[in-house]
């Protein structure tokens, strides 16, 4: 988003203040678009959406409704006065755990009128870890619900009626799912065509081919007594793609030794 650039800026005191184009006016209400990929997000702060989201490729892809994005405050369906969300887990113990009351109802409101092929997501430490190929996976399907949970956790029997999956950013604890739900609507959207703009870009970096991406290097030709390596300034597209490979499987060997010994065992299959 840009500054609008005909209209003065007001200043107040060391504040400059000029009218731009915030970032959840992308998400204004729209109709769903048919054949676009779309992210539902089921959230107790939805002002957290679109956040980085509405930032460089993704946010330019969202308003160019190359994909869409809707949130569904879970505090609408809350119990009581207060709408409340959650309560004590049975059995005793720390924390508190989202209702299968209330987080159900959202549930439905949020897949009535979905596709069959699209997946019901709750972001868990629990769940699978996320990867390529997952990614690749859900930018296949017409679109994904994500639940982001809070406090312990939900309501087990709300996982096993829905049939919800479970996705994991990795082996830590956040606060709350909008964080992994963020990387994980990231890392499908950019593999929407026309997104990224160059679809070469999404097959040559890690984790495409189960080996890690290459280095890269641009201009300047040195730096801090560094050269850019001699064979990517030979102009042979031939030996820079072998220099690439060998690099590309060095890093995988090195770093990730379970991609290494998969990638190994796909070429044995093959060859």
């Amino acid at each position: 988003m840009t500054d609008t650039a005909d209209k003065p800026a007001r200043s107040l005191g060391r504040k400059t203040i000029r009218p731009t184009l915030r970032p959840r006016e992308l998400m204004g209400e729209t109709p769903d678009l048919k054949g676009v990929w779309k992210a539902k997000v089921i959230t107790l702060f939805p002002t957290a959406f679109p956040g980085v989201l509405g930032e460089s490729l993704t946010g330019k892809a969202l308003k160019d409704r190359l994909w869409q994005l809707e949130t569904l405050d879970l505090r609408r369906f809350g119990i009581g006065r207060h709408r409340n969300v959650d309560d004590t887990p049975a059995g005793g113990g720390a924390g508190m755990v989202l209702r299968a009351d209330v987080l159900g109802p959202a549930i439905e409101t949020a897949m009535a009128g979905t596709s069959p092929c699209w997946p019901l997501i709750y972001l868990s430490p629990r769940g699978r870890p996320m990867d390529q190929p997952l990614m690749r996976s859900l930018a296949r399907a017409d679109g994904v619900t994500l639940i982001c949970g809070r406090f312990e956790g939900v309501d087990e029997r709300v996982l096993e009626h829905y049939g919800v999956q479970e996705v994991s950013l990795g082996d830590f604890v956040l606060t709350g799912g909008e964080i992994a739900a963020q990387a994980l609507i990231d890392a499908t959207v950019r593999l929407i065509p026309g997104v990224l703009g160059n679809a070469a870009s999404a097959e040559e970096e890690s984790f495409a081919g189960d080996l890690l991406e290459h280095p890269h290097y641009t201009r300047p030709a040195e730096w801090q007594g560094r050269a850019i390596p001699e064979v990517l300034m030979s102009g042979h597209h031939g030996r820079i793609e072998d220099w690439r490979r060998a690099q590309a499987e060095a890093l995988t060997r090195e770093r990730r030794p379970d991609l290494w010994a998969r990638h190994r065992a796909k070429s044995d299959e093959t060859g």
